[in-house]
């Protein structure tokens, strides 16, 4: 294993475990619990490791947010839907305003709406197809907003060229 794995490594680790540690730190809005710290780890990990890493570390934050009680089954599609669309865009433009609104309309658009047969289906709640949508944008605008301060800190500290 090289040293540019392990280092991606552990940096997934450590969004990991700070998306898993600020879980508490959630809002409602409608439905949902909002938790804007998820897609502030999914740009970030989108602008430092790539789309792979960040659906697997939204995927693992969520299944641990879920068995600590701390999340939903909600959680599955905004956060996956939003690292998979930002991460993407990053990948191929390389432009931090084209991966911001992708994570906003992956988590709040197509995570919204795949919110609805979860919420049907496996949590057995009333729900309206676009039920999810905006409580799923407030979320993640808020994050994205976050990461997009962190990303300016980052590129100013030139620690975002390492």
């Amino acid at each position: 294993m090289s040293k540019l794995q392990i280092r991606k490594i552990t940096l997934a680790g450590i969004l990991v475990a700070l998306g898993v540690v600020c879980s508490p730190f959630s809002f409602p809005v409608g439905a949902s619990k909002c938790f804007p710290v998820q897609h502030m780890v999914n740009v970030l990990a989108a602008v430092l490791l790539g789309p792979g890493y960040g659906i697997g570390m939204a995927f693992l934050t969520s299944l641990i947010r879920v068995s600590l009680g701390t999340g939903s089954l909600l959680a599955f599609p905004g956060s996956m839907c939003g690292a998979l669309f930002c991460g993407l865009a990053f990948h191929f433009t390389k432009k931090l305003s084209v991966t911001y609104i992708s994570e906003v309309l992956g988590t709040g658009l197509i995570g919204g709406l795949a919110a609805y047969p979860i919420a049907v289906f496996f949590m057995a709640k009333d729900a309206v197809l676009f039920g999810y949508v905006l409580p799923f944008l407030v979320s993640t605008t808020g994050g994205t907003l976050i990461a997009s301060v962190v990303i300016a800190a980052l590129q100013k500290t030139r620690v975002i060229e390492k």
